[in-house]
């Protein structure tokens, strides 16, 4: 028999490219569908909070001046990533879901498909979004979107993976970033996506993951000045804590994604809404043969 001691995985929040731990120095138990003890997840604070959106901010700017093209690149090798970690992920399914092993493989590799859905419309979407406006008059008239800058969101409670994909890769394809709140009883999917954010090639910043209590953390960053939008996807059947963060986020104007009133079906092809629901779009104006 071996005396070899196991080795027990931290898990830590994820900002800024680096896995830091709480600045509250507190960490909430995490248990498995059959209420067994799996690991302790930091509960992230205020602080760790402004220190994501600081990150986000930062990466914003390098992040929407990439091609799209590259963007798809980035979220394509993401879903090499895990298809390459697929076996991570189908356990922390199992372990947070309470699915079979079977369910579980399907949900990681919905999971991973999504992603190259939505790798493959990082180019497309200017096309079917943007426009060429008819005008009384000698001039080009365009319409193209940009990324709205910032977006926080609320990762599905139910959903631990592929809910936490099919909300994040739709806002950094088209040029946000984004600062994520993770399920609450089921972080760990969460964790294991950031370490693959991690050991991809998104830049730091751009993807960053909160582990603890949505409505500790979401009021300060549906308030926040620096957030541009909020997406409530996650809160999902909370009528009252989604009105809450929805007039904490008008004091400065932000987007709202509004929380439908339950978990939508994430197997379901997910259509553009996702997408669209944190673009600007910017109308130029151009003399005719200038």
């Amino acid at each position: 028999m071996s005396d070899r001691i196991d080795v027990r995985k931290t898990y830590k929040l994820y900002i800024g490219g680096a896995f830091p731990r709480s600045e509250s120095a507190y960490s909430y138990e995490v248990k498995d569908s059959k209420g067994k003890f799996v690991a302790n997840a930091a509960l992230a604070s205020r602080k760790d909070a402004r220190d994501a959106v600081a990150a986000a901010r930062k990466a914003f700017g390098p992040w929407a001046g990439r091609t799209a093209y590259n963007r798809a690149q980035i979220v394509y090798r993401i879903a090499e990533v895990m298809e390459d970690r697929r076996p991570q992920f189908v356990q922390a399914v199992v372990q947070s879901e309470g699915l079979t092993a079977s369910k579980a493989e399907k949900v990681v590799d919905a999971a991973i498909d999504r992603l190259v859905w939505y790798a493959g419309w990082a180019d497309k979407i200017t096309q079917v979004v943007g426009n060429a406006n008819p005008v009384a008059g000698p001039y080009f008239n365009l319409s193209t979107p940009e990324p709205t800058g910032v977006v926080a969101v609320l990762a599905p409670q139910e959903s631990s993976l592929l809910g936490l994909v099919s909300v994040v890769a739709p806002v950094i394809v088209t040029g946000n970033t984004v600062v994520v709140v993770s399920s609450y009883e089921r972080p760990l999917p969460a964790v294991n996506f950031a370490e693959v954010l991690a050991t991809s090639d998104v830049p730091g910043g751009v993807v960053n993951i909160l582990t603890g209590s949505a409505p500790t953390v979401a009021p300060w960053l549906a308030s926040h000045m620096d957030v541009n939008a909020i997406d409530l996807v996650g809160v999902a059947g909370d009528l009252g804590l989604a009105t809450d963060l929805e007039v904490a986020a008008a004091d400065n104007l932000k987007r709202v994604r509004r929380a439908p009133a339950a978990e939508p079906d994430w197997a379901v092809n997910p259509g553009l809404d996702a997408m669209t629901a944190f673009l600007e779009t910017k109308t130029v104006w151009h003399p005719i043969g200038v």
